[in-house]
Order: C-alpha cells, then sequence, then structure tokens
C-alpha cells in the first residue's frame, strides 16, 4: 500500500534551525516517558543528536520491542526498518516514520509481486521444495513474511555468511534478495565457487540463466542494489593505496566484490565502528560507507586519520528526508494526543515476517 506524506504546513519550513531544536528539546520534555526516538546510523546530525538509541535497523528494532513501556517509537530511519520495529513491538505501541518519503531504493527493487513470479519461474524448472530462500533485512515485510512462510530466513549484513552456512544445509540452493553484493561477497567468503552462483535478471526469461546453470547454482542472487554503496569501485581503492600505504581500507559488504577484495576489511555498519574506534592512537582509514557514519566518525574519533574512500559525497538521499521539521511536526502531533504517519504491518503479514525474523536470531 502506497502512503502518501501530507505537507507539514508552511511554518515548519520557515522555522531556523536553533528554533527547532529548542522546541523539539521542549517536546522530548513534554512526552518524557512516553517517547522514544530511534536513529539509524546514517541518520544527518541535525536529527541525530536527538536519539535516545542509535544502532543499525535491527539493533534499533530490537530495542524498541524490549522497551514495551514506550507508547510512541519515533522512527528516524526508513520505511522498511519502522515496518520491524512494528513486527517486533507489541500492540500498545505506534511505530511513527516522521517523512513517509524515506524509502529505501534497494528494499523497493524486491517487490512482493516479482519475487512470486520468479519463484513460479524456478519451480518450471528446479525442485523449489529444495530452495531456501533468505532475504536481506532491507526489504518489506511483505518479503520477509513470503521467505518466512518458505522456510526461510532474514539476515543482516553482519550475520549473512552465518544464514546462509544455516540455509545451505538445509536445503540444495539459496535464492539471496534484494542485495545481490551482500549475497555474493557471503556466498565467496564461505569458499562457494563463482560458478556455483548465478545472478537472476529480473526483465529476462529464467532470469537470463539457462535451466542447467540454475540447478548447477548453489547460490542464486537477485540483482538488487544499494545505490549508496554503489558509489564505491576499485579505482577508489588503488587510489588509496597509491596515497598513503598505511591507509586501512574498510567498507561494507554491500560494496561490489570488487571493491570488498581490495579492501583490509569489510563488515556491517557496527563493525565499522567498533574496528575503527578501537584502533589505536594515529590510526589512518579509509572508509566505503554511508558519508554521515564517515563524518560522525572523523568527530568522535580526533586521534585518527579518517577519511571517505570516495572523493564524492556518498549520501543516502531516502535517509536524508527525515528532517527536524519533520520530527517536530510529529512531536507537536503526540503532544496534541494525534499519532500522526504510524507505520502498521497487517497482522497475517507480520506473524510470517516475524518466523523470519525469529529463524535469524536462533541462528
Amino acid at each position: 500500500m502506497e502512503l502518501q506524506q501530507v505537507d507539514i504546513g508552511s511554518e515548519y519550513h520557515e522555522l531556523s534551525e536553533e528554533v527547532l531544536s529548542a522546541r523539539i528539546t521542549a517536546r522530548k520534555e513534554e512526552l518524557g516517558e512516553k517517547l522514544l526516538i530511534l536513529c539509524h546510523h546514517y541518520q544527518q546530525e541535525s536529527v541525530y543528536r536527538f536519539a535516545d538509541m542509535t544502532g543499525d535497523s535491527l539493533k534499533l528494532a530490537k530495542h524498541a520491542a524490549a522497551c514495551n513501556d514506550k507508547p510512541y517509537i519515533v522512527f528516524c530511519g526508513v520505511h522498511f526498518m519502522a515496518e520491524s520495529a512494528d513486527i517486533l513491538t507489541g500492540d500498545n505501541q505506534a511505530v511513527i516514520l516522521p517523512d513517509l518519503r524515506a524509502g529505501c531504493p534497494m528494499a523497493d527493487m524486491a517487490s512482493l509481486d516479482e519475487v512470486a513470479w520468479v519463484w513460479k519461474e524456478l519451480a518450471s524448472v528446479t525442485a523449489v521444495d529444495r530452495i531456501i530462500p533468505v532475504t536481506y533485512v532491507n526489504s518489506s515485510a511483505a518479503i520477509k513474511a513470503f521467505v518466512g512462510e518458505r522456510h526461510g530466513s532474514v539476515c543482516t549484513s553482519s550475520n549473512a555468511e552465518r544464514v546462509l552456512t544455516w540455509a545451505l544445509e538445509r536445503g540444495d540452493k539459496v535464492f539471496f534478495f534484494p542485495d545481490e553484493h551482500l549475497g555474493r561477497n557471503s556466498a565467496i567468503a564461505l569458499g562457494i565457487r563463482p560458478e556455483e552462483i548465478i545472478l537472476w535478471n529480473r526483465d529476462e526469461h529464467l532470469g537470463g540463466n539457462s535451466e542447467d546453470a540454475i540447478n548447477r547454482a548453489k547460490v542464486i542472487l537477485w540483482n538488487g542494489y544499494c545505490t549508496v554503496h554503489m558509489q564505491f569501485n576499485a579505482a577508489h581503492v588503488r587510489m588509496w593505496r597509491e596515497k598513503d600505504p598505511e591507509v586501512k581500507i574498510i567498507v561494507h559488504p554491500e560494496c561490489t566484490h570488487e571493491v570488498v577484495s581490495g579492501a583490509d576489511h569489510y563488515g556491517s555498519t557496527e563493525n565499522i565502528i567498533q574496528a575503527v574506534s578501537s584502533s589505536p592512537t594515529g590510526a589512518k582509514w579509509a572508509i566505503g560507507t554511508e558519508i554521515n557514519l564517515v563524518n560522525r566518525l572523523v568527530r568522535l574519533n580526533p586521534d585518527k586519520e579518517i577519511h571517505s574512500l570516495s572523493p564524492f559525497q556518498c549520501l543516502c538521499s531516502t535517509m536524508y528526508r527525515i528532517k527536524p521539521k519533520y520530527l517536530l511536526w510529529i512531536l507537536d502531533n503526540l503532544v496534541n494526543g494525534e499519532v500522526k504517519n504510524q507505520i502498521t504491518v497487517d497482522p497475517d503479514t507480520a506473524k510470517l515476517a516475524r518466523i523470519a525474523l525469529g529463524r535469524m536470531l536462533e541462528i
């Protein structure tokens, strides 16, 4: 279902940063223990500073579920993150997205209709009961439910290799979506041969693959990607190697395999933060991930030399839609007893999606 962001009114657009900050702080105090503001690591600093908890998407959703005494969960992230929080929280809690236009292009690359159609195509050439579907957490609730119903699991960027191992112990193949690069990097790290990994191009019959290739494959990858992490390339890695041999390169596994294989380390946002923060004074880093996180690491680690791997500002533009004026609008309405922009997953979808999330947590 398409959700439309309403016009919040010109009065909010005209407020200065100082006024916005003061009013958000005041509203937080008024709402007190009723309110929990969650902020993803890629959020801009003008919003991030108001967070009660920060982290990656699953960490924040789990924290929301643990805070079952908080009726208002304001999720400063993107749509699929708010959906995951709604799936894991109680009926007494409202999960709110400050701007409904904050989506995820990668998640949108795998719609339920598309995935269901591909599943039927696979069934025409191979035994789908021996295929275990795995979806990256960066996917819609409907996709998570599809996976849950078919004995599959969700994964995150930090546990994708463990989930792939689990899946291959239970089936002959893994159907991995929506991010082909996380899937490929994880499969190669497990020692799966390149000829056993195929890419399913959504616009082609059988994804552009022969029946023989499909039947030989161990991992079938959806051709989705993160628009931010695709901006990093092997030339950036070479540039830093030539510029300063002492620089350690760390990248997110949503980058292409060419970038990941050329880096010194790769890992989730939490792993990147941990690696950089725990490194010794004077350490030099070039980081391949979203620029707000990179800039925050620069500020928090003044004793280290930290750069973006790319010379360009690799910004998550949809996450950037969550601005202070939208956060204030949400809080003003909550103080007045109105819940705006609530994200609700229907009970049947939530039940199946919760199964897929639960399998991951068990793994």
